[in-house]
């Protein structure tokens, strides 16, 4: 079964870059925008894995973390910040994220970092 990933961006030109790298690797591709596009697809679409930018005018990460995890308690978030949000991490952390990555991010660290949450490292076991 093809995983599926939300990416939650504010800025269209990561979640372009995200996905064209994510759909690749054969993994079926979610976008929001922002905080109520994102809960709407988590609901419907029900991913194994949020890539999830801490920054998003409106409702922020921590609120649309919090949202995710009252749907879907075990769902698996990483994060996106700028450099240096140490506080904003520590308190992401404690709501149970899988990772984070500072912008601008080394785009081989994310698609490694989410196949071996998705596959706990077997690379064989696309779809």
């Amino acid at each position: 079964m093809t995983k599926k990933i939300l990416i939650v961006d504010d800025q269209f030109g990561i979640r372009i870059l995200l996905n064209e790298i994510l759909q690749k690797e054969g993994y079926q591709i979610y976008q929001a925008a922002n905080g109520p596009e994102a809960l709407s697809i988590t609901q419907e679409h029900n991913p194994d894995l949020v890539l999830l930018d801490m920054k998003i005018p409106g409702m922020s990460g921590p609120e649309i973390l919090a949202e995710m995890k009252k749907m879907k308690a075990d769902i698996g978030v990483m994060i996106m910040t700028a450099y240096g949000e140490h506080e904003l991490i520590k308190n992401a952390q404690k709501l149970g994220v899988i990772a984070h990555f500072s912008k601008p991010f080394d785009i081989e660290e994310v698609r490694s970092a989410v196949k071996e949450y998705l596959f706990g490292g077997n690379t064989d076991n696309h779809s």
